[in-house]
């Protein structure tokens, strides 16, 4: 089917947000080329499960197409409508499908040897939209904070040696109630700039107590729907033919309720769970790559105001079949390994965040967890620097902003 010939009952499949906004839109939609509708149709199916600030840029992209003259129009699509498509792509259900549409329409473009052609337009449209509707100021400025070494008495690694040149690494940091200093922090700026998934807490293990007014999500608190898809993945490996592509077609297909996530009572927080244990790989047993993982997944997707990231102990690396069937009672940890990764998650997640609107005014934080050193980076804060002077967490968060 082409996309002139679209109508509005054909999204009756559509969540009712969805489905509004693409009936609200269907002249724009019906005028867009195959080769980029279900792209866009893609992240619209999702609407009534994203973040506000994802809600906000499908609504502002929607507008913008709305307003583009004719002549703009043939500028920002005239290199879509030269990709020739094949008849069986024209009449899959991308309507319904439109994820299912994109995978075969990247195949397609590779065998046919338009990819370039293709790459070309989509980052032609990509740059044409970020010039017409640039990303919004945060309403203020971002803090992200990285909780690192859980588990680890002593160490000889040089920790934060990748942040300290882009902050002050301070060395007698007092550790006395340092998380729940930094959980007061982040639960004060929520309460005080309240927006959903505006501000958040994510634990690699067993989560802190903490204030409800974060969004928090914790490897420990997942581990029911990481057993039942660690299950899942077990008993297709052992299928014949079950190899990586059709593993990841079959955790694609998964939903809330495949891994009992839709009881936790909000759709939005529990589609994003399942998304960072199906689509992310490792974070189904590693906590910290699971923790690296969803710090990644909240930054580009949510745009938190606040991030708390707290790292905890991963099993020791073995056997993809043994960490797979291995009980929980004889996991064996691994901190020393551990703090290696969550030192490079904390600098990933620092490099993130430099990637959202407002980073020059931003803030970043890292604690060695129980221990005196920390790293701290943001607008007031001298780069290069070293102090040893005596300090603690909820001083150095007041430098920071």
């Amino acid at each position: 089917m082409l996309t002139r010939e679209l109508k509005a009952t054909q999204f009756n499949g559509y969540p009712p947000q969805a489905r509004k906004l693409a009936v609200e839109n269907l002249r724009v939609l019906q005028a867009l080329p195959l080769s980029f509708l279900p792209s866009l149709l893609r992240e619209l199916i999702e609407y009534d499960y994203k973040f506000p600030a994802e809600r906000r840029a499908l609504e502002r992209e929607l507008g913008n197409l709305n307003k583009l003259s004719e002549t703009d129009w043939k500028l920002w699509f005239g290199e879509f409508e030269g990709i020739q498509l094949s008849a069986s792509l024209e009449k899959f259900d991308w309507i319904n499908q439109p994820a299912q549409f994109v995978e075969q329409l990247s195949s397609h473009l590779w065998t046919t040897h338009q990819q370039d052609a293709f790459r070309k337009a989509a980052t032609q449209y990509g740059d044409r939209l970020h010039a017409a509707l640039p990303p919004p100021e945060p309403a203020i400025p971002r803090m992200s904070v990285v909780v690192v070494g859980q588990g680890v008495s002593a160490t000889d690694y040089p920790i934060f040696r990748k942040l300290r040149p882009h902050g002050a690494l301070y060395t007698n940091v007092n550790p006395e109630a340092g998380l729940q200093s930094l959980l007061e922090f982040a639960a004060n700026r929520a309460k005080n700039h309240p927006e959903n998934y505006a501000h958040w807490y994510i634990d690699g293990g067993q989560e802190h107590p903490y204030d409800r007014n974060l969004a928090c999500i914790s490897y420990h608190a997942l581990e029911p729907a990481r057993n039942l898809l660690l299950a899942k993945m077990q008993k297709q490996s052992d299928l014949p033919g079950g190899g990586p592509e059709n593993l990841r077609t079959v955790m694609a297909a998964l939903r809330p309720a495949d891994l009992k996530l839709d009881q936790v009572g909000d759709p939005v927080l529990s589609r994003f769970e399942m998304k960072l244990l199906t689509e992310g790989s490792g974070t189904q047993i590693f906590s910290t790559t699971f923790a690296q993982w969803a710090a990644r997944e909240t930054l580009r997707r949510a745009q938190p105001l606040t991030l708390i990231v707290r790292f905890a102990p991963r099993q020791r690396q073995r056997p993809m079949n043994e960490m797979l069937a291995v009980p929980k009672e004889t996991l064996e940890l691994d901190p020393a390994g551990s703090l290696v990764d969550a030192d490079m998650g904390a600098y990933y997640t620092w490099l993130n965040q430099q990637r959202l609107t407002g980073a020059s005014q931003s803030s970043f934080l890292a604690w060695f967890e129980g221990h005196n050193t920390a790293v701290a980076i943001g607008p007031a804060v001298p780069r290069g620097t070293i102090s040893n002077s005596a300090t603690d967490l909820k001083q150095l968060l007041s430098w920071t902003i």
